[in-house]
């Protein structure tokens, strides 16, 4: 073997190590940081063996990485060491600390080994003094390619590529956090119709003396990718076009990962599907005809679940539910629910069609709903029907229902009513995430009527709600929220229970039991016809998933808006993100009842 004069140690070090560990080293290599490593020997028993052990002195940030970067670390517990590899594994050692500190940002580390040979086990004490860490003091990301000549695609997307840098100036630069960064940076180029997107260059200028890097990446956008021909795979049951009439992609649309997840996510939802993958032909030669190929698994048609459950609104819950998506092998569905809470008892029938091939979903349902709350006993009887669109972001929605209605409130008169209720309302979503969204806004604007002549009464009825997410720094996010609504007509009496107002619960105003702000009448809370609610949010994320939230909650249900008597709530939260929306656990204040409540829920309530 013949080494050069500056690896001379490092070729002791390998000669070394070959002669003593022959037999005792499996063959296996192992990675880290992305290179082939030599493994760490099995331990034997020799007499003749010398042992150590390893006292680090470094800041936390370093030291959490030496274990997996210093070879003197990862053998102290080899069984045959003697004094030759111990001294080898030493002067390895300093430039291991060093490449281990850089890692973490860290490039002008001092790095000493001293050895007790006094005590048994040997000590050897490893001391890093770190010195300044390495900040970030420019950054430069630019992009080749069509996307820059495209005014309607090109710019907005660019300048989403720049925005979304994770890695900015002022921050600590670290291997991880570069990688990373340039990573995030094609795939969000990528995610836009620039599908073959790709890095073409990437250098970080690193000064140890000055404790700067200066980055600087180009990207490669490649052509614009228009959907052509969606290719769907794995069907038996279901036709093609049930599949794509839940698109909201004809051919000749700009492609966008977030609509193809949209697309995904939808399949996924409607209970057909047990598992959906989409992959797009990134060929450029095809990038204005580009096929999107979906490969599904069909899910068993039928399924039966029962649960149980509790909820800080309703308290206790059992339920039951019997689905079948294909009840006449063309994708009609029915479901059969049963619930059992505390407070509400309901039993609910619906069959759902499968969407039209103008993105359509109709709707058929009919229900018993028992609920005592706040001393307010009702009963509803429906039976109605819904039109909806398929598109999540856009989403009309219109329908008609039938509904018997008997209310009794504690030391009251009962009250029967009756209406033929025809409704619409439209819905707009402009988030970056339906489900779990951290940036943009939603709106809702409902409105109905109680028709006259098939109505106890005549009366209309409006609700418009908002919701808006705005991060205020990479760890903090702003959440606010505003509903109301208004039932039009002389006074509520003839109106039933379930188109008046109550208030107050874990998604309403915090602090206050569930439905218990409203009219007071008799002994109990009814609805009153006007309704507002209003909240702002701010969390802290201590990292992408958890999260601690403070907040304030106003909101009341009256029958008079001279005189809105507004209730506030506020108090400190738990946020945790999961795949099916936000989990909140909040610890909240009642400023009227003086009461601290504990609230919990998952998901969007929008």
């Amino acid at each position: 073997m013949c080494c050069p004069a500056d690896a001379a140690a490092r070729c002791v070090l390998v000669l070394l190590l070959s002669l003593s560990m022959v037999d005792a080293v499996s063959a296996q290599e192992l990675e880290r940081n992305g290179e082939p490593v030599s493994p760490v020997p099995t331990v034997t028993h020799s007499s003749d063996a010398i042992r150590y052990r390893v006292v680090v002195d470094a800041p936390s940030a370093i030291a959490d990485v030496l274990a997996t970067s210093v070879d003197l670390i990862r053998w102290q517990d080899y069984g045959d060491m003697t004094e030759d590899l111990l001294d080898a594994l030493v002067r390895e050692t300093s430039a291991q600390a060093k490449e281990a500190a850089a890692a973490v940002g860290y490039f002008s580390a001092a790095v000493t080994v001293s050895i007790d040979r006094a005590q048994t086990p040997l000590t050897v004490t490893l001391r890093i003094v770190a010195g300044a860490p390495t900040r970030v003091t420019s950054v430069r990301i630019g992009v080749d390619g069509p996307a820059t000549s495209d005014a309607t695609l090109g710019a907005s997307t660019i300048a989403s590529v720049q925005s979304g840098w994770n890695l900015r100036v002022g921050d600590v630069f670290t291997q991880s956090a570069w990688a990373a960064s340039k990573q995030l940076a094609v795939a969000t180029l990528a995610a836009s119709p620039y599908a073959a997107a790709r890095l073409a260059s990437s250098e970080a200028r690193v000064d140890p003396d000055s404790a700067s890097a200066e980055l600087q990446v180009t990207l490669e956008s490649g052509p614009p990718f228009f959907i052509g021909a969606i290719d769907v795979q794995g069907l038996s049951r279901y036709t093609p076009e049930l599949v794509r009439n839940f698109g909201t992609l004809p051919p000749g649309t700009p492609f966008s990962e977030s609509a193809v997840d949209d697309y995904v996510r939808r399949l996924l939802a409607s209970g057909y599907f047990a598992s959906v993958q989409a992959r797009l032909d990134t060929n450029p030669g095809n990038a204005d005809d580009a096929t999107l190929t979906l490969s599904l698994i069909e899910a068993p048609p039928k399924r039966l679940e029962f649960g149980l459950g509790y909820s800080s609104d309703t308290q206790f819950r059992a339920s039951a539910n019997y689905s079948d998506v294909d009840i006449d092998g063309k994708g009609l569905q029915f479901s059969a629910n049963v619930r059992l809470e505390s407070k509400l008892t309901s039993v609910d029938l619906r069959l759902v069609q499968p969407p039209t091939d103008r993105g359509w979903i109709n709707s058929y349902s009919t229900s018993i709903v028992h609920t005592d709350i706040e001393g307010l006993v009702t009963s509803t009887a429906s039976v109605s029907t819904m039109r909806q669109a398929v598109d999540e972001r856009n989403t009309p929605a219109f329908g008609i229902g039938y509904y018997l209605d008997e209310q009794q409130p504690s030391g009251g008169e009962r009250e029967s009513s009756h209406a033929l209720y025809a409704d619409a309302q439209y819905t707009w979503r402009r988030t970056d995430n339906l489900l779990s969204p951290t940036r943009g806004w939603m709106a809702n604007v409902q409105g109905g009527t109680g028709i006259p002549g098939a109505s106890t009464k005549g009366f209309g009825r409006v609700v418009v709600k908002a919701a808006y997410w705005w991060p205020l720094a990479r760890d903090d996010s702003l959440y606010l929220r505003a509903e109301g609504g208004a039932v039009l007509a002389d006074s509520r009496d003839g109106v039933p229970s379930v188109f008046v107002f109550r208030t107050g619960g874990d998604t309403t105003v915090r602090g206050y039991a569930f439905d218990s702000l409203g009219v007071q009448q008799d002994n109990a809370v009814v609805g009153g016809r006007y309704y507002a609610v209003g909240s702002a949010e701010v969390t802290h994320w201590f990292n992408p998933t958890w999260g601690m939230a403070a907040f304030v909650d106003a909101g009341n249900a009256t029958d008079s808006l001279q005189s809105f008597p507004f209730r506030l709530g506020y108090g400190i939260g738990a946020r945790l993100r999961t795949p099916i929306g936000p989990f909140r656990l909040d610890l909240a204040y009642g400023e009227h009842t003086h009461e601290v409540r504990v609230h919990f829920s998952v998901g969007l309530s929008f």
